[in-house]
């Protein structure tokens, strides 16, 4: 089964001879090294790069394990470099190289080589492993399939498609998996033994059971706003103990170092300013969330709005949730300050667009509620409704847009109708 990553393979295609090396991040299993040994490395055949001038490295293969020594490496790739032509090195599981990052600065020296790596685990997934290349580095991160590109190999209806994609994410090698409960069994054990393994073994987090029960309880709030202090009361309301703000703080920068979860952050639309309050965190993958809640959670339409999240990050946009102030009057005449929210705010160079999901718009009392807060917004910018209805695209007289769920996820230019 191929799975074309186009998105990504098309930033390393971008990237090509840029003097920096090609950093591919993302969490664990969303498909890192298929992209960089599989889909890149055809795309270099195909372009007439020959064989001895691609220089594939597993750093995880047992043939390799002399290579994670630097000096073994570096007379092992200078020995390659036949000519002064163009190499590319493409390195896996860069992390158990020691002292990657020196290696790879060392070997950006070379004219003639440019250098392309990956790595899976919690040290090389941080997000600011980047920095450590002292601006040397050009990140692309990969996120678990698109629902387009979940689509683009699946044979059911894009109805049954759904469900199997909100319920079992978007990892790859899921895929490749028959039956409900072999889904479930490795969702559930991938979490267990590496994405939170991971997690505590690096930071050295002694008490793991207040960890997961702290990641249930963000599990069970995707798109609701909150905080560490919410969260703090949250966890002692509901479990009875006391976990501090710093460390509750910490816990969710951990998460987001892996990837496992992003921050959305509020911004005054009006006032043209963040808001350091409350925020959203959405998970980068639906079927690991639903696994940590043992799929007992599964609102269509928290997830909807995740899956849209999602979709916005893997288009490129800055994502913020927006929230804008409207003055109105009481029956008795007095002034009030109401407060609606976007959802997203999407950003992209010049362009900005304001969305907001809807599940279900039945009635016009129910479109006119999701509608209020983008009719509050005085600006020119394009403001969107996703429903999960298959309708048409429409446009009513005050410019709002409503598209379909499907239409949106599966036609890249949707924003554009």
């Amino acid at each position: 089964m191929v799975i074309k990553r186009d998105a990504y393979l098309n930033q390393l295609i971008a990237g090509k001879s840029n003097g920096l090396i090609k950093i591919i991040t993302g969490i664990r299993r969303c498909g890192k090294s298929y992209l960089l040994f599989e889909l890149f490395y055809n795309y270099l055949k195909s372009m007439g790069t020959d064989d001895a001038h691609i220089i594939k490295i597993a750093f995880d293969d047992w043939e390799n394990r002399n290579l994670c020594n630097p000096d073994n490496l570096m007379k092992h790739v200078k020995e390659l470099l036949k000519d002064e032509g163009q190499y590319y090195l493409l390195f896996d599981e860069v992390q158990l190289l020691d002292d990657f990052v020196p290696v790879l600065n060392s070997l950006l020296r070379k004219k003639n080589l440019d250098i392309y790596v990956t790595g899976s685990n919690s040290r090389f997934l941080s997000t600011d492993v980047v920095t450590e290349f002292r601006g040397r580095g050009d990140q692309v991160h990969v996120y678990p399939l698109s629902f387009a590109e979940f689509m683009s190999v699946s044979e059911q209806s894009i109805a049954e498609a759904w469900k199997e994609y909100y319920t079992y994410g978007g990892l790859p090698l899921v895929r490749t998996l028959d039956g409900d409960q072999k889904k479930a069994d490795y969702l559930k054990n991938l979490y267990l033994t590496v994405y939170s393994t991971d997690i505590l073994d690096r930071h050295k987090i002694r008490n793991k059971e207040e960890f997961n029960e702290l990641v249930n309880i963000v599990a069970s709030a995707i798109g609701s706003p909150t905080n560490p202090q919410k969260l703090c009361n949250t966890f002692h309301t509901l479990k009875h103990k006391k976990l501090t703000q710093p460390t509750i703080s910490n816990y969710l920068k951990y998460l987001m170092d892996a990837f496992i979860i992003e921050k959305s952050v509020r911004y005054d639309i009006k006032g043209k300013k963040y808001i350091n309050t409350l925020s959203k965190y959405y998970f980068s993958d639906l079927g690991v969330r639903n696994a940590i809640l043992s799929f007992r959670q599964q609102e269509e339409n928290h997830i909807m709005e995740n899956i849209i999240y999602n979709e916005l990050k893997i288009r490129g946009f800055q994502v913020d949730v927006g929230v804008v102030g409207h003055r109105t009057t009481d029956k008795n005449g007095k002034t009030i300050r109401k407060q609606y929210e976007v959802d997203f705010v999407a950003n992209q160079g010049s362009q900005r667009y304001y969305i907001q999901s809807a599940f279900m718009m039945p009635t016009e009392a129910k479109e006119r509620q999701e509608s209020a807060s983008l009719m509050n917004i005085d600006d020119s910018f394009k403001k969107i409704i996703i429903v999960k209805d298959n309708i048409k695209p429409k446009r009513n007289e005050k410019g709002l847009v409503t598209i379909g769920l499907f239409d949106f996820l599966l036609n890249t230019n949707s924003l554009n109708w």
